[in-house]
């Protein structure tokens, strides 16, 4: 069913931050979408995507805390294809996870936060020669679901709150895609970009002072992925980074430019589970002792499909 349906082109939605405010950054992570065709269109369909991240944060500190980010996606590739470009929805309820280092009084207690639901959609356009091209709009309704999040030490004592500030706006997020996928290859560049309401504010209660106003920087990601199949294997480098726009002394990222990883990805193709493995270092950072190794997998399967088996061996034999 689609076996290669990846490298026709895929979407995951997620999101990523630091556990302060301090290291503040986009509401989507940077990487969470290499290794993904997101230039092509999908054939039309329904598709389940899992994308999960651990962060090792290198910081020692008492209240130092890895993250974790946990992503399930639904995307619908729908029939209609105005001008030539393939409509597909997408809906999305993140998770982050913060888990603490250090045990005894000053350690970290864990603590799970929900993300905004993004919904959004995506116009792909099949342009020949294994080229395709997408663009994404969307939004995370940070304001209907988000979790301001609040962390506390073992002993009791507040650390940190809100945990993610970026939650005290929905975020608006628009994105371009383009990718080649002939011969086995997925060479794709993604330009993200995240848009706030700031000022922004929270509603409800202000107990622990988090109700602002937050001054939010808008960003930009790049993700990059290089890779090849062989056979049912699939292998390659991969690249990404943040920069905020806005670095100014009252911003959630100032003194914060952005930050740039490297790695490498594989995977392999099961029939009906297609899984990806990936992990990336820091190599280029604004914000001194915030570099991170970041480890990530993926499990993609398609549910449905009106093209029978048998019909979709000319889309596997493009790609």
């Amino acid at each position: 069913m689609l076996k290669n349906w990846l490298a026709a082109g895929a979407v995951a939605l997620s999101v990523g931050m630091t556990a302060t405010a301090s290291f503040a950054q986009t509401t989507t992570v940077p990487g969470e979408q290499v290794g993904l065709a997101t230039g092509a269109p999908l054939p039309e369909g329904i598709y389940a995507l899992d994308t999960f991240l651990y962060r090792q944060n290198r910081n020692t500190a008492p209240g130092a805390v890895d993250v974790g980010v946990n992503v399930p996606v639904l995307v619908w590739s729908t029939p209609f294809v105005p001008f030539g470009g393939r409509v597909e929805l997408l809906v999305a309820p993140p998770t982050v996870f913060a888990f603490g280092k250090n045990s005894g009084p000053n350690g970290s207690r864990d603590l799970s936060i929900n993300v905004g639901t993004f919904v959004g959609g995506i116009w792909a356009f099949d342009l020949g020669g294994n080229v395709g091209v997408s663009l994404l709009g969307g939004v995370y309704l940070n304001d209907l679901n988000g979790d301001r999040g609040v962390l506390v030490n073992n002993a009791g004592t507040t650390f940190a709150t809100p945990v993610l500030p970026q939650l005290a706006s929905n975020t608006y997020r628009a994105g371009i895609a383009i990718s080649y996928t002939g011969d086995g290859y997925n060479l794709t560049a993604n330009l993200t970009g995240n848009f706030y309401d700031s000022p922004a504010t929270f509603g409800g209660n202000n107990f622990f002072g988090t109700r602002g106003p937050f001054i939010i920087s808008d960003s930009l990601n790049l993700d990059l992925t290089a890779t090849k199949k062989f056979g049912k294997f699939e292998i390659g480098a991969i690249g990404y980074g943040t920069a905020n726009l806005d670095t100014s002394v009252n911003s959630l990222a100032f003194g914060n430019r952005g930050s740039f990883s490297l790695g490498g990805l594989i995977g392999y193709d099961f029939g009906p589970v297609t899984a990806q493995f990936y992990a990336a270092r820091t190599v280029a950072t604004a914000v001194r002792r915030s570099e991170t190794t970041e480890l990530w997998g993926r499990l993609i399967v398609p549910l449905y499909s009106p093209t029978p088996v048998a019909s979709a061996a000319p889309i596997i034999r493009k790609y």
